[in-house]
């Protein structure tokens, strides 16, 4: 444990702008520990907020109310693959990539890909319940959890789920907490499936004239009847920081870039692609490229992987907000950005993933934590875009969860009967509301 006031500071906030210090650091090392902490401060009352690697986008850890800061880092171990049972067994420290890596290796695949996944912990990733571009095929986290260790804020340790694939014994309590936030237990042990690792992919990066150009794109590949693996958009915005930051290198010319891609086996894979290339060549696209081998694929997802990074280069805050609206809203949340846009004065870029209609939105504010005026107009445009995206049919996030980002719109999200089952379930599983206090709740 410590307090020193720079450990303080670094368990303070995320990857948001908020950061309130805890008072105490706990750096937690086994189940054992997490169970007595808990079951001490359940009786002292004393706010606890667990983290993982810090890489959340809402402000998810800050600990709001002091007290102390759980860090599950140091329990960062793989227990186990087994490629018999096509499972893994994790602590919540271990990072997304790493267990990717190590079943890459016995020919096994961990599916969830968050763009910060060389950085992010599983434990992170089942509280926010986190995605990534290959969300379209093989979906998200939660789709994949099928054992929980969970410490309660009593400190008893809750073991749910296990091993097998299926499993209808009673209520889905692994689903409850999986994306939970890290407010009804802290997570302590997590067992994940693993699907047989496609021996083969293929990426297409087109570019076109404008993103409703790209976005109708989206639809047509729909409608021919393909699923690929991942189906990305990005706009004019984007692509300009991309060049910038990285001196116009392997950004390809256009207004509005789509990145699609398969995997399977070789010949199937070859022959989609082939077909696709040319239903996208009919789009008349600015650029068309196809990528066939690991490297080739690895240098064209390099460009999405780094438009966020391109996006802070730019010296504009960066107002993340990872909607989802209805698949047939795509072109018109597309042209409702490009209206609030002009409308707010501030640069809006639109990237993410197009094909299960989980778009980042991104205002860009200038002066945004030095002037309050700006501030306050950047919440009136995030205030539009929630209710357009609500309106559609939408809803307010997809991966990342509320935290205290999105606390404001939470109610507008919501029914009063949905909010009300979400206080009878944390009220029971944490009654003196020790767990991550100070959040939507």
């Amino acid at each position: 444990m410590s307090d020193d006031a720079a450990e303080l500071e670094a368990h303070g906030g995320d990857k948001w702008f908020a950061n309130h210090p805890p008072e105490l650091v706990v750096f937690a090392q086994s189940t054992e520990e997490v169970s007595k902490l808990l079951r001490f401060a359940s009786q002292e009352k004393i706010p606890v907020t667990a983290r993982g690697a810090g890489f959340g986008y809402v402000g998810g850890c800050v600990p709001v109310r002091g007290g102390i800061a759980l860090s599950l880092a140091r329990m960062n171990r793989i227990k186990e693959i087994s490629f018999a049972d096509s499972i893994a067994i994790v602590e919540p420290g271990v990072i997304t990539a790493e267990l990717q890596a190590k079943a890459r290796e016995q020919k096994l695949f961990y599916p969830p890909d968050p763009a910060s996944k060389k950085d992010c912990s599983m434990g992170g990733n089942v509280a926010t319940n986190a995605g990534g571009p290959r969300c379209l095929k093989y979906g998200v986290t939660r789709n994949y959890v099928i054992g929980l260790e969970v410490v309660l804020a009593s400190g008893e340790v809750l073991r749910t789920g296990g091993r097998v694939h299926k499993n209808k014994t009673g209520f889905d309590l692994i689903g409850l907490f999986v994306g939970s936030e890290g407010m009804l237990g802290v997570v302590t042990e997590i067992t994940v499936k693993l699907l047989p690792m496609p021996p083969a992919r293929a990426t297409l990066s087109a570019s076109f004239a404008s993103m409703p150009e790209a976005a109708a794109t989206v639809q047509k590949i729909f409608a021919a009847g393909f699923l690929p693996s991942s189906l990305e958009l990005a706009d004019h915005f984007t692509l300009e920081a991309a060049r910038r930051d990285s001196g116009g290198a392997d950004v390809p010319a256009g207004n509005a870039h789509l990145l699609v891609e398969f995997d399977g086996q070789q010949e199937s894979v070859k022959l989609e692609m082939e077909k696709l290339r040319g239903l996208v060549s009919e789009r008349v696209p600015t650029t068309l490229q196809v990528a066939t081998t690991e490297p080739e694929c690895e240098r064209l997802w390099a460009l999405r992987r780094e438009f966020s990074n391109s996006l802070r280069a730019t010296g504009l805050t960066k107002l993340n907000q990872d909607i989802v609206v209805p698949r047939s809203r795509l072109v018109d949340l597309v042209e409702f950005a490009e209206a609030l846009s002009k409308r707010s004065g501030f640069p809006i870029a639109c990237f993410g993933h197009a094909g299960d209609g989980n778009m980042h939105v991104n205002i860009m504010a200038d002066r945004y934590n030095r002037d309050a005026a700006v501030r306050d107009k950047a919440e009136q445009a995030l205030d539009e875009l929630f209710a357009q995206v609500l309106a559609f049919g939408g809803v307010i996030t997809g991966e990342h969860g509320i935290g205290l980002a999105k606390k404001r719109w939470w109610p507008q999200a919501t029914s009063e009967v949905a909010r009300e089952v979400h206080r009878a379930i944390k009220d029971a599983l944490d009654p003196a509301g020790i767990l991550n206090p100070g959040k939507f709740l």
